[in-house]
């Protein structure tokens, strides 16, 4: 007991406080002990900042070889799967070339955006559009995107058996690709200190148990994704799609849980500052953040278990614009500020009041508007100022989005995660291009220059020819040469002397010798 009197006595508050009284901003609050950042890794992009990585090199760190070769084979299974079922159209194996040509076509019709897909297959016509066309066929691009399908259809047949059991999983016919991008999402990037948590709402009207509506959204139907994004870049750090109600009751709500499961130390690290708006914002998540030793702050609703509400000398509507009250309970410090109307917000991070401004308009005594310097407590600068990071966000997916209708609601959030990864992928080339101090492309000359080298077109419309492997291959057998022989390249330019060959590298198209005393081929591939 003692020594609890004694911490008590060691809590920079005011007598004020302690008497339970809303304090002013002419009441000093002593500012709190913040915990020292100390991310895992150097913030920023974790790969070699000097070398270049094109649009599509980026873009694969999201999408892996190994992860698309796993949609491939499901894919190329369920394919095969509802052939058996009667299914009358036909089917060619998929491998992973195509499928980042098809991811390529979906970049390029969100940048060239046609009513229907059927438009960009037109042939003389006022909307027709030459590269699709030169990249796949129309019926190949639509079995593609009928068949699309991330997980094994056994292993989905044997979870729909589990249906209604703790053990069934809602997220199975995505889950593949969905680990394997969320584990990009972090292995390729450390966040600076400031993050923002918010929900984001991806479209769709399917008919499933995770389908939301919510009034307040710009898109009112679709699945609830829960995002904790960069606040300065809007890069996408973690991700949790809202399954639904679960089997176990929680005990701190929804809200608590996602926070908790998006702010894990094993990857970030400790003293990052979280911010959050009122649907999260909880005394017991800012105290329990606060022993992970994380800063939060965020608006609160006063009906909040823990906040305090019913104190003297609160605010009323007949106070003045800029008046402060605030009140510290251990760590937290709970503020409202009068602006057009009450704004509450708590922190763990910083102190009431530190003398900042604001310029409002306001009436003056004759009733004139003029424009007046009115105090802004320090927790509602910095949210103001930090909380936009899932809104950045959104709004670079949005410019550019690989959305299509589909009946399916895993194709809907696949192609939502090819938005992350587009997103995501332009971050790390402006950070990339600011290590080296060099301009960065244009967001629209990045998605371009994506779409392109994903479709295996030039930027002239003209398809690449496939790299073929390097190894010799006789030219007797290629073309109709005198004697079956060339010149080799590598003794002309190299040794200076002209030596005929009867072996050319498949890969390279460049003839070469190849014999015991003089093996040209190697020499040349070094």
């Amino acid at each position: 007991e003692e020594e609890e009197e004694e911490e008590e006595e060691e809590t920079p508050t005011s007598p004020e406080t302690r008497a339970g009284q809303w304090n002013t901003e002419e009441d000093a609050d002593a500012a709190p002990v913040v915990s020292r950042f100390q991310p895992r890794r150097t913030p920023g992009p974790q790969m070699d900042l000097m070398s270049n990585h094109s649009p599509s090199e980026l873009f694969l760190l999201f999408f892996a070889a190994d992860t698309v070769k796993t949609m491939c084979d499901n894919t190329n299974r369920y394919a095969a799967k509802n052939q058996a079922n009667g299914k009358k159209y036909k089917w060619a194996e998929l491998d992973t070339e195509e499928l980042y040509r098809f991811f390529g076509l979906l970049i390029y019709m969100s940048l060239v955006q046609l009513p229907s897909v059927q438009d960009y297959w037109r042939q003389n016509h006022f909307l027709s559009v030459p590269t699709p066309a030169k990249v796949m066929t129309r019926d190949r691009f639509r079995t593609i995107m009928w068949n699309l399908h991330p997980s094994n259809p056994e292993e989905d047949v044997k979870n729909d058996k589990k249906k209604g059991t703790p053990g069934y999983d809602k997220l199975s016919r995505l889950r593949p690709v969905y680990d394997d991008i969320l584990n990009a999402c972090q292995a390729y990037y450390q966040p600076k200190r400031e993050l923002a948590v918010d929900e984001r709402m991806v479209p769709t009207k399917a008919k499933t148990g995770m389908t939301q509506y919510m009034k307040d959204k710009p898109t009112k139907w679709g699945i609830k994704l829960f995002v904790l994004a960069e606040s300065s870049s809007g890069y996408t750090v973690s991700f949790s799609l809202y399954t639904g109600k679960t089997h176990t009751a929680s005990e701190h709500g929804l809200s608590y849980d996602m926070v908790m499961k998006l702010i894990q130390p094993s990857y970030l690290g400790t003293g990052y500052h979280i911010y959050m708006d009122n649907f999260y914002t909880s005394p017991t998540l800012f105290k329990d953040l606060a022993s992970k030793m994380f800063g939060a702050c965020g608006t609160y609703r006063e009906s909040m278990k823990g906040c305090p509400k019913g104190r003297p000398n609160a605010l009323t509507k007949k106070s003045g614009r800029g008046s402060v009250r605030w009140i510290r309970e251990g760590p937290v410090v709970f503020v409202k500020w009068m602006d057009t109307r009450e704004v509450s917000v708590c922190s763990t991070i910083h102190p009431a009041f530190s003398g900042e401004t604001v310029q409002r308009k306001v009436k003056n005594e004759v009733k004139r508007w003029i424009v007046k310097d009115i105090p802004c407590p320090t927790p509602v600068m910095a949210y103001n100022k930090y909380m936009g990071g899932v809104d950045l966000s959104d709004q670079l997916i949005q410019y550019y989005s690989a959305q299509r209708k589909t009946y399916r609601w895993y194709k809907t959030v696949l192609m939502h995660l090819v938005d992350i990864a587009t997103a995501n992928a332009y971050i790390l080339h402006q950070e990339l291009c600011k290590a080296k101090g060099v301009k960065p492309m244009t967001h629209k000359d990045f998605s371009v220059e994506m779409a392109s080298q994903l479709c295996s077109v030039d930027m002239a419309g003209v398809p690449r020819r496939k790299a073929a492997e390097h190894i010799p291959v006789s030219i007797s057998a290629q073309q109709n040469a005198r004697n079956g022989r060339l010149q080799c390249r590598h003794c002309l330019q190299v040794n200076k002397v002209r030596k005929d060959t009867q072996w050319k590298c498949e890969g390279c198209d460049v003839p070469l010798c190849l014999l015991i005393d003089r093996n040209c081929f190697a020499q040349w591939h070094k």
